[in-house]
């Protein structure tokens, strides 16, 4: 209902609207109609009627303009007031009655007047900007509180509303703050200039704040693709080399052989690499056997050298022969084998 009756009320041709509710914003708004509309009608609110000597027989046009004037401005009043309001008023006779009547019901006594003085000085003192509050809101909010105790006549100079405002600031806004006191004289800034300056500069914070942001949104993109693309070359190398073994999972911690791929061994230590170092070892025993034997044979048969040597050669070939069938590497064993029982023959023919 109130929203409705401000609403029906924004026009130079009809009072605004009160119902009970917000009296000071009401009273302001009133004072300022009756002013324009005829300055004389508010005189006639703070001073009181106009006075009529002659009586209604002898009025006169001046008496007869001046009555007029009296009973426009309670008019205007009455029209300006809910049927709750206006039945709180009805009984006055004059308007000044009527105004009175109205800012004992919504302002109170003398005492209660500095009650609320002091409760707005209080919220005057304590403002700050609020979290996530706009410049444009912020204002809206100290404007109700200086408003409300001009209200109820406690006013503050421009100056001091100005370092008010800036002292209200969060602290990111301090580098904005600095340069406004250096380049103004706070004592004859406007509040319009002041404000319009936040203003402007918010809109610069907020863009900045967007471009960072979306700069912030795109390195964490493309960090989070990269990482998506080693860890999927990681797993594409890791399936294409090594073949998970059938049965058991293979744990994360255990080895994987780079020669058989199988779990549980290094290539060093991997079976099929052992298998030749195995026959090399046989062979080696083999080899060691047969150079004892052919030694053995060499200082046995020293004596007769001469006479058995065609012997001798017979068994170098046998043993010869047989070792070359137990080795891989045939030709180079039997050359070594027979140039060491050679050269032992030699020596004991010496």
């Amino acid at each position: 209902m109130v929203a409705k009756g401000y609403a029906e009320s924004q026009s130079l041709n009809r009072p605004p609207l009160f119902d009970d509710e917000d009296y000071n914003y009401w009273k302001t708004r009133m004072k300022f109609f009756l002013q324009g509309l005829d300055f004389q009608l508010w005189s006639i609110i703070e001073e009181g009627d106009i006075l009529v000597t002659n009586e209604r027989d002898k009025w006169t046009d001046e008496d007869k303009k001046k009555i007029s004037l009296n009973s426009k401005a309670k008019s205007i009043l009455c029209c300006a007031l809910s049927k709750k309001e206006f039945n709180r008023i009805s009984a006055c006779k004059s308007i000044m009655e009527m105004w009175e009547k109205l800012r004992l019901t919504y302002e109170g006594t003398d005492k209660v007047k500095e009650t609320r003085i002091d409760i707005l000085v209080a919220q005057y003192e304590r403002f700050q900007m609020q979290l996530g509050e706009s410049i444009t809101q912020m204002y809206s909010r100290f404007t109700d509180i200086t408003n409300g105790l001009a209200g109820l006549g406690k006013t503050y100079d421009i100056g001091d509303m100005v370092r008010k405002i800036l002292r209200s600031l969060p602290a990111s806004w301090t580098p904005k703050v600095t340069a406004i006191e250096e380049a103004n004289d706070l004592r004859r800034m406007s509040l319009g200039k002041l404000i319009g300056s936040l203003m402007a500069h918010e809109i610069n914070m907020k863009r900045l704040g967007e471009s960072s942001s979306k700069k912030k949104h795109n390195n964490a993109q493309r960090f989070l693709a990269k990482k998506k693309y080693q860890s999927g070359r990681r797993y594409f190398k890791k399936g294409k080399d090594f073949k998970r073994p059938e049965g058991k999972e293979v744990k994360k911690s255990e080895p994987i052989c780079y020669e058989c791929k199988k779990p549980g061994h290094i290539k060093a230590e991997c079976p099929k690499l052992k298998i030749p170092e195995f026959k090399k070892k046989d062979s080696s025993k083999k080899f060691k056997r047969y150079k004892k034997k052919a030694m053995a044979t060499a200082w046995n048969n020293e004596s007769d050298l001469d006479s058995e040597s065609s012997s001798s050669d017979e068994e170098e070939q046998k043993a010869n022969l047989a070792f070359i069938a137990s080795i891989d590497d045939k030709v180079r064993v039997w050359l070594t084998t027979r140039s060491i029982v050679v050269d032992l023959g030699l020596t004991a023919r010496g």
